[in-house]
């Protein structure tokens, strides 16, 4: 009574009854379009919302309101539902008659109801062996039915009991991971729901638990807890593993409990084994079971690739490099002949360098060289724009690590690959471009599926961003020394004309660039305030760089910022910019999704990988799958009464139901971490306040290298000076180079 009389203060409706047939159903997210006969008068309704697990004959209470679509008419748009359980024969009957239950059709649901009446369900459930009483029924038949109504009862349960403290798709999860035991596994312990459910995390289990009469003392909780500062560490912060002082004194506090406590509970999950611990340098680093598996596991690995491969003798490699400058017309740099060598030589080969340095050129070679040899080649690259440039600047299909690796999500919503140490890769040379955003958990699912005997080739600039997940893979494997290096310093003829590249190096060396040149690639435009900043960046977007560069604007202008907060941070400035560049108008549908409001023709960014997404090639109407994190798209099309829009990635159009509107974002202005990866004709920076941790040389180098033509600086030449001095990067907990360093003494 209390939720009715919440959702009538709501200004919501409320309709009854069963639901005649199911029109469509996604699994995925719960939205279902459905006819429902309405209980009072028996009017056929369409009804559409997010409503998972629901089959024809089901009783159900819906909210919300009544909407017109203008192909398919009056439809009642439903915000809450419930399932409720038919009580009157003739409801059980029907329900009954609908097949909701595994093995009952119309015909057994009349003799049961006319043997049983009222007390149907209650013998179903049961008494299933009183069913096999009546003719046609057997005892097989009996306790699957049985089986299949406890199922129905139990996904009832589960969205009644979490609808207080999570929204149905997390509840859908909850129920796909633990079945009908779902409500009794999480009251019997609520932290098991950060544990093991995709999308939960600590807070929201704890409020559970607090709810359910959990003491703050609880033995499980403060393990849930410990395990959580881990595991947010490793998130926010790229941790892989915490010295033991700092997470006992991190996990009291936030629980609010006493350190003595926390030791206790971390000693036991020592002895569980769920956590451990490695020695660095007499002080104790504890580390998640999940992540000292992997880190572990990677060292391992790198190092027995290394061992495996097969050698190309220095005669054959030199004839290789020769055939391919002729073929090619390239006199290739002594680094880059090393380059090439070393990478037929051994079993895993890193390169490294910065802008203009021939980096490309090394792959185009290897790709040429190998394929001459008849070994199959793997291109990959951990986002998908990086990925496309890969494939672009090779004339070779690149593909993301995650499609490489097959990702498909388990029913927790988790990540799980398809090609593993059961299902290995085929190719014999795996090439990885980008990898400074290679996180430990990619680099470790990727290693399990390369095969023994295989080749590895690493290719990233150190100096730039680390991942944005766990772990610093690319600058440990350096630091670490044990394998084939080499680091690109020359830059070439061609790339020395232009100031971006020669800026980019001047930064990443400390010496401030070039902002006194008014005729090149690379311009300052100096700003006394954050506000002035702001205003002049949508000025150069709106007007300057459109009426100046014509066509070169129009491919693409993008602002890359160090922050998200402030009056020139990301927030701002999408706000500031979609006025600007896009405001409301009577002919632009728009629709608001939370804070935000999505309008026709806005600039959006795919926040998430989305493997299941479909896209449609505009020019030829081929189809494929998959829109991925730093996909930047256009937005097409809003049909708010079928709950969709249509987005265009490049040549990809791409319909997105409103449920999934939590993977987009503006991208007027994004951060400098998004742009990771990407390449922008135009990039503007704003040079303003930010938090000092933001104001660092390695991300003013990555936000000036995302540039193809054009780098426009905006703002105070302070905060350019404060962050080419300011070498100082955010220390990472990792161990992944003294595992490699102790392979090397062994």
């Amino acid at each position: 009574m209390t939720e009715e009389i919440n959702m009538e203060a709501s200004g919501l409706q409320k309709l009854e009854g069963s639901v005649e047939r199911v029109i469509y159903s996604n699994e995925e997210n719960g939205y279902t379009i459905c006819d429902l006969s309405v209980s009072e008068g028996g009017e056929i309704v369409t009804v559409v919302g997010v409503m998972p697990m629901i089959g024809t004959g089901d009783h159900l209470c819906v909210y919300g309101k009544w909407v017109h679509n203008p192909k398919y008419g009056r439809q009642f748009s439903a915000t809450q539902y419930e399932r409720v359980m038919p009580a009157d024969t003739a409801s059980m009957l029907r329900y009954l008659a609908s097949r909701a239950i595994k093995g009952i059709g119309p015909k057994t649901a009349q003799k049961i109801i006319d043997e049983f009446g009222e007390d149907s369900f209650d013998v179903i459930e049961n008494h299933p062996e009183w069913l096999a009483s009546i003719r046609g029924i057997s005892m097989k038949v009996a306790i699957a039915a049985s089986e299949s109504f406890k199922e129905q009862a139990g996904i009832r349960s589960a969205m009644m009991f979490f609808r207080d403290y999570f929204g149905v798709t997390t509840t859908v999860k909850i129920y796909k991971k633990w079945g009908p035991r779902a409500v009794e596994i999480a009251k019997a312990n609520p932290f098991r729901l950060c544990n093991e459910i995709e999308g939960i995390g600590f807070e929201r289990a704890d409020f559970m638990a607090n709810a359910l009469g959990f003491e703050g003392e609880n033995p499980e909780r403060i393990m849930s807890g410990i395990h959580y500062v881990l595991q947010q560490n490793g998130l926010q912060n790229g941790h892989v593993c915490l010295p033991e002082d700092r997470l006992i004194e991190s996990a009291a506090k936030m629980l609010s409990v006493e350190t003595q406590s926390v030791q206790e509970a971390l000693s036991a999950l020592l002895r569980q084994g769920s956590v451990h611990y490695v020695m660095q340098k007499d002080r104790r680093m504890i580390y998640d079971a999940v992540a000292y598996e992997e880190e572990k596991y990677i060292a391992e690995k790198l190092v027995r690739l290394d061992r495996m491969c097969a050698s190309v003798s220095l005669r054959d490699i030199d004839r290789f490099i020769e055939i391919e400058e002729s073929k090619s017309g390239i006199q290739y740099a002594y680094l880059q002949k090393k380059a090439i060598s070393d990478a037929l030589r051994y079993g895993v080969m890193v390169l490294t360098g910065g802008p203009g340095t021939g980096k490309t050129t090394v792959v185009r070679a290897l790709i040429h060289i190998f394929d001459s040899m008849g070994y199959d080649i793997a291109l990959a690259a951990p986002t998908g724009r990086a990925a496309k440039r890969l494939s672009e600047a090779t004339s070779m299909e690149a593909k993301t690590v995650h499609r490489l690796l097959e990702m498909t999500y388990d029913p927790s919503g988790r990540n799980m690959f398809g090609r593993n140490e059961h299902e290995l890769l085929d190719e014999q040379v795996i090439i990885i471009d980008e990898a400074s955003m290679m996180d430990n958990s990619l680099m470790c699912a990727l290693l399990r599926a390369i095969k023994p005997g295989a080749r590895l080739v690493i290719i990233g600039d150190s100096d730039q961003l680390p991942s944005v997940g766990a772990g610093n893979v690319l600058r440990d494997i350096l630091v670490s020394e044990r394998f084939a290096t080499v680091r690109l310093s020359e830059i070439f003829r061609q790339a020395q004309e232009s100031l971006i590249v020669t800026n980019a190096h001047s930064i990443n060396q400390g010496s401030m660039p070039r902002l006194d040149v008014k005729n090149n690639d690379f311009f300052f435009l100096p700003r006394a305030s954050d506000r002035d900043i702001a205003m002049t960046i949508a000025d150069l977007c709106k007007n300057r760089l459109p009426r100046t560069y014509g066509e070169l604007a129009r491919q693409g202008i993008q602002v890359i910022a160090p922050s998200r907060k402030g009056e020139s941070g990301t927030e701002q400035l999408n706000l500031l910019l979609q006025q600007a560049l896009n405001p409301p108008q009577k002919t632009l549908r728009e629709h608001r999704f939370r804070d935000r409001v999505f309008r026709k023709g806005d600039r959006v960014m795919q926040t998430r990988n989305n493997y299941e997404l479909v896209w449609i090639r505009v020019h030829d109407e081929k189809t494929g799958t998959g829109v991925f994190n730093g996909d930047i798209g256009v937005i097409i099309e809003i049909h708010s009464s079928e709950n969709e829009m249509i987005i265009r990635f490049d040549d990809r159009e791409v319909i997105y139901d409103f449920s999934l509107l939590e993977d987009l974002e503006h991208a007027y202005a994004i951060t400098v971490h998004k742009s990771q990866g990407s390449e922008y004709p135009i990039v503007i920076i704003p040079m303003c306040s930010a938090a000092s941790m933001l104001l660092s040389r390695n991300l003013l180098y990555t936000a000036v290298t995302r540039a193809q033509s054009m780098v426009i600086l905006v703002g105070r030449q302070e905060i350019v000076a404060e962050m080419v001095s300011n070498h100082r990067q955010a220390m990472r907990y990792t161990g992944l180079s003294d595992w490699l360093k102790e392979h090397e003494a062994q």
